[in-house]
Protein backbone atom coordinates (compact mmCIF):
# COMPACT_ATOMS: atom_id res chain seq x y z
CA UNK A 1 0.00 0.00 0.00
CA UNK A 2 2.82 2.39 1.04
CA UNK A 3 3.78 2.11 -2.91
CA UNK A 4 1.13 3.71 -4.69
CA UNK A 5 1.19 7.11 -6.11
CA UNK A 6 -1.20 9.46 -5.03
CA UNK A 7 -2.13 12.38 -7.17
CA UNK A 8 -3.57 15.27 -6.13
CA UNK A 9 -6.05 15.86 -9.20
CA UNK A 10 -8.50 18.26 -7.36
CA UNK A 11 -5.91 20.65 -6.09
CA UNK A 12 -3.71 20.53 -9.55
CA UNK A 13 -7.24 22.05 -11.49
CA UNK A 14 -7.60 24.51 -8.81
CA UNK A 15 -4.38 25.89 -9.07
CA UNK A 16 -4.68 25.80 -12.74
CA UNK A 17 -7.75 27.87 -12.54
CA UNK A 18 -6.47 30.19 -10.21
CA UNK A 19 -3.20 30.78 -12.46
CA UNK A 20 -5.81 31.34 -16.07
CA UNK A 21 -8.17 33.29 -13.30
CA UNK A 22 -5.16 36.31 -12.36
CA UNK A 23 -4.35 36.46 -15.82
CA UNK A 24 -8.01 36.89 -17.04
CA UNK A 25 -8.66 39.90 -14.46
CA UNK A 26 -5.10 41.76 -15.65
CA UNK A 27 -6.50 41.73 -19.21
CA UNK A 28 -9.78 42.74 -18.32
CA UNK A 29 -8.43 45.73 -16.44
CA UNK A 30 -6.19 46.63 -19.36
CA UNK A 31 -9.41 46.27 -21.26
CA UNK A 32 -11.41 48.66 -18.52
CA UNK A 33 -14.11 46.10 -18.32
CA UNK A 34 -15.72 45.17 -14.81
CA UNK A 35 -16.64 41.34 -15.13
CA UNK A 36 -19.23 40.52 -11.90
CA UNK A 37 -20.01 37.03 -11.16
CA UNK A 38 -23.31 36.81 -10.06
CA UNK A 39 -24.47 33.64 -8.47
CA UNK A 40 -27.88 31.95 -6.30
CA UNK A 41 -29.69 29.02 -6.25
CA UNK A 42 -32.47 28.50 -9.38
CA UNK A 43 -35.92 30.50 -8.81
CA UNK A 44 -33.65 32.72 -6.46
CA UNK A 45 -34.27 36.02 -9.18
CA UNK A 46 -31.09 36.73 -11.03
CA UNK A 47 -32.96 37.23 -13.83
CA UNK A 48 -35.73 39.77 -13.31
CA UNK A 49 -33.14 41.01 -11.13
CA UNK A 50 -30.61 41.78 -13.78
CA UNK A 51 -33.14 42.82 -16.34
CA UNK A 52 -34.01 45.55 -13.33
CA UNK A 53 -30.21 46.18 -13.13
CA UNK A 54 -29.70 47.02 -16.56
CA UNK A 55 -32.56 49.08 -16.24
CA UNK A 56 -31.20 51.36 -13.64
CA UNK A 57 -27.49 51.47 -15.51
CA UNK A 58 -28.73 51.49 -19.47
CA UNK A 59 -28.24 55.53 -19.26
CA UNK A 60 -24.62 55.10 -17.28
CA UNK A 61 -22.83 52.38 -18.71
CA UNK A 62 -22.71 49.86 -21.55
CA UNK A 63 -23.53 46.76 -20.61
CA UNK A 64 -23.55 42.87 -22.04
CA UNK A 65 -24.94 39.78 -19.93
CA UNK A 66 -23.46 36.06 -19.98
CA UNK A 67 -26.06 33.62 -19.26
CA UNK A 68 -25.11 30.49 -18.10
CA UNK A 69 -27.04 27.19 -17.69
CA UNK A 70 -26.85 23.74 -18.58
CA UNK A 71 -29.38 23.50 -21.53
CA UNK A 72 -31.95 26.59 -22.87
CA UNK A 73 -31.97 29.44 -24.36
CA UNK A 74 -34.40 31.88 -22.26
CA UNK A 75 -32.88 33.41 -19.79
CA UNK A 76 -30.20 35.51 -22.90
CA UNK A 77 -33.66 36.14 -25.08
CA UNK A 78 -35.47 37.63 -22.22
CA UNK A 79 -32.25 39.50 -21.58
CA UNK A 80 -31.48 40.77 -25.30
CA UNK A 81 -35.66 42.28 -24.69
CA UNK A 82 -33.65 44.75 -22.27
CA UNK A 83 -31.28 46.38 -25.40
CA UNK A 84 -27.95 44.57 -23.69
CA UNK A 85 -25.67 42.74 -25.44
CA UNK A 86 -26.68 38.65 -24.25
CA UNK A 87 -25.00 35.73 -24.98
CA UNK A 88 -26.03 32.48 -24.00
CA UNK A 89 -23.35 29.48 -22.46
CA UNK A 90 -23.76 26.06 -22.02
CA UNK A 91 -21.66 24.05 -20.16
CA UNK A 92 -22.43 20.41 -21.23
CA UNK A 93 -23.75 19.51 -18.14
CA UNK A 94 -21.38 21.62 -15.67
CA UNK A 95 -22.70 22.88 -12.33
CA UNK A 96 -20.62 26.07 -12.69
CA UNK A 97 -18.48 28.22 -15.51
CA UNK A 98 -14.07 28.18 -14.68
CA UNK A 99 -11.54 30.83 -15.78
CA UNK A 100 -11.54 29.51 -19.36
CA UNK A 101 -14.95 29.26 -19.76
CA UNK A 102 -15.50 33.11 -18.76
CA UNK A 103 -13.02 33.43 -21.66
CA UNK A 104 -14.71 31.53 -24.24
CA UNK A 105 -17.82 33.50 -23.15
CA UNK A 106 -16.10 36.65 -23.32
CA UNK A 107 -14.59 36.56 -26.68
CA UNK A 108 -17.88 35.02 -27.89
CA UNK A 109 -20.16 38.08 -26.28
CA UNK A 110 -17.23 40.60 -27.43
CA UNK A 111 -15.85 43.21 -24.97
CA UNK A 112 -14.62 45.95 -27.23
CA UNK A 113 -17.98 47.96 -26.84
CA UNK A 114 -19.09 47.20 -23.36
CA UNK A 115 -17.62 48.15 -20.07
CA UNK A 116 -19.37 46.15 -17.57
CA UNK A 117 -20.09 42.38 -18.31
CA UNK A 118 -22.65 40.45 -15.86
CA UNK A 119 -21.51 36.86 -15.55
CA UNK A 120 -25.13 35.22 -14.94
CA UNK A 121 -23.57 31.38 -13.41
CA UNK A 122 -25.00 28.25 -13.46
CA UNK A 123 -28.11 28.37 -10.74
CA UNK A 124 -25.96 26.32 -7.58
CA UNK A 125 -25.38 27.20 -3.68
CA UNK A 126 -22.14 24.60 -4.45
CA UNK A 127 -19.82 24.21 -7.23
CA UNK A 128 -19.80 27.53 -8.78
CA UNK A 129 -18.63 29.18 -5.36
CA UNK A 130 -15.26 26.71 -5.76
CA UNK A 131 -14.43 27.79 -9.24
CA UNK A 132 -12.80 31.53 -9.58
CA UNK A 133 -13.82 32.80 -12.83
CA UNK A 134 -11.43 35.64 -13.42
CA UNK A 135 -14.51 38.30 -12.32
CA UNK A 136 -13.22 41.57 -10.40
CA UNK A 137 -16.25 40.94 -7.67
CA UNK A 138 -18.35 38.11 -6.96
CA UNK A 139 -22.20 39.05 -6.08
CA UNK A 140 -24.78 36.70 -4.75
CA UNK A 141 -28.44 36.63 -4.75
CA UNK A 142 -30.66 34.83 -1.71
CA UNK A 143 -34.41 34.88 -1.74
CA UNK A 144 -36.68 34.76 1.23
CA UNK A 145 -38.16 31.51 0.50
CA UNK A 146 -34.78 29.90 0.90
CA UNK A 147 -34.38 30.91 4.43
CA UNK A 148 -32.41 32.92 6.65
CA UNK A 149 -29.78 29.96 7.51
CA UNK A 150 -28.43 29.39 4.31
CA UNK A 151 -25.05 31.14 5.03
CA UNK A 152 -24.59 28.28 7.74
CA UNK A 153 -25.38 25.77 5.35
CA UNK A 154 -23.00 26.88 2.16
CA UNK A 155 -20.62 29.12 4.16
CA UNK A 156 -18.26 28.77 1.07
CA UNK A 157 -20.70 30.88 -0.86
CA UNK A 158 -21.72 33.31 1.26
CA UNK A 159 -17.29 34.01 2.23
CA UNK A 160 -16.41 34.73 -1.08
CA UNK A 161 -18.98 37.34 -2.17
CA UNK A 162 -18.25 40.84 -1.80
CA UNK A 163 -22.06 41.87 -2.08
CA UNK A 164 -25.03 39.56 -1.18
CA UNK A 165 -28.87 40.51 -1.98
CA UNK A 166 -31.79 39.41 -0.22
CA UNK A 167 -34.03 39.11 -2.96
CA UNK A 168 -38.24 38.97 -2.38
CA UNK A 169 -38.34 40.67 0.67
CA UNK A 170 -42.17 41.56 0.05
CA UNK A 171 -42.98 37.92 0.80
CA UNK A 172 -41.10 38.45 4.10
CA UNK A 173 -44.61 38.61 6.04
CA UNK A 174 -45.30 35.05 4.50
CA UNK A 175 -42.51 33.32 5.10
CA UNK A 176 -40.45 32.09 8.43
CA UNK A 177 -37.41 34.45 7.74
CA UNK A 178 -35.39 36.60 9.99
CA UNK A 179 -33.66 39.79 8.48
CA UNK A 180 -31.80 40.25 11.15
CA UNK A 181 -30.41 37.31 11.83
CA UNK A 182 -29.78 36.71 8.53
CA UNK A 183 -27.42 39.74 8.07
CA UNK A 184 -25.90 38.38 10.92
CA UNK A 185 -25.01 35.02 9.58
CA UNK A 186 -24.13 36.78 6.83
CA UNK A 187 -21.63 38.57 8.52
CA UNK A 188 -20.18 35.84 10.32
CA UNK A 189 -18.99 34.26 7.42
CA UNK A 190 -17.80 37.01 5.50
CA UNK A 191 -17.48 40.40 8.04
CA UNK A 192 -16.85 42.71 4.86
CA UNK A 193 -20.09 41.35 2.58
CA UNK A 194 -22.16 44.27 1.70
CA UNK A 195 -25.68 42.88 2.17
CA UNK A 196 -28.70 44.89 0.18
CA UNK A 197 -32.25 43.37 0.97
CA UNK A 198 -34.14 44.05 -2.75
CA UNK A 199 -37.46 43.07 -4.78
CA UNK A 200 -36.25 42.61 -8.17
CA UNK A 201 -39.96 42.31 -8.72
CA UNK A 202 -40.74 46.20 -7.27
CA UNK A 203 -37.38 47.90 -7.45
CA UNK A 204 -37.25 48.63 -3.87
CA UNK A 205 -33.48 48.81 -2.81
CA UNK A 206 -32.40 48.68 -6.64
CA UNK A 207 -30.96 52.07 -6.60
CA UNK A 208 -28.28 50.95 -3.86
CA UNK A 209 -27.28 48.20 -5.81
CA UNK A 210 -26.88 49.99 -9.31
CA UNK A 211 -25.31 52.32 -7.41
CA UNK A 212 -22.73 49.91 -5.60
CA UNK A 213 -22.58 48.59 -9.66
CA UNK A 214 -21.22 52.43 -10.62
CA UNK A 215 -19.02 52.61 -8.14
CA UNK A 216 -17.26 49.53 -8.44
CA UNK A 217 -16.76 49.60 -12.52
CA UNK A 218 -15.81 53.17 -12.32
CA UNK A 219 -13.02 52.41 -9.40
CA UNK A 220 -11.75 49.23 -11.34
CA UNK A 221 -11.32 51.40 -14.51
CA UNK A 222 -9.77 54.32 -12.81
CA UNK A 223 -7.52 51.63 -11.31
CA UNK A 224 -5.75 50.91 -14.91
CA UNK A 225 -5.88 54.35 -16.22
CA UNK A 226 -3.68 55.12 -12.22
Amino acid sequence: MGNVRILEVKQSIFESNDKQAALLREELKKDGVFLLNLMSSPGSGKTTTLTRTIEALKDDLKIGVMEADIDSDVDAETILKTGAKAIQLHTGGMCHLDADMTRQGLKGLGTDDVELVILENVGNLVCPAEFDTGAVKNAMILSVPEGHDKPLKYPLMFSICDVVLINKIDVMPYFDFDLEQCKKNILMRNPNAKIIPICAKTGEGMEEWADWLKKETAAWREEEHA
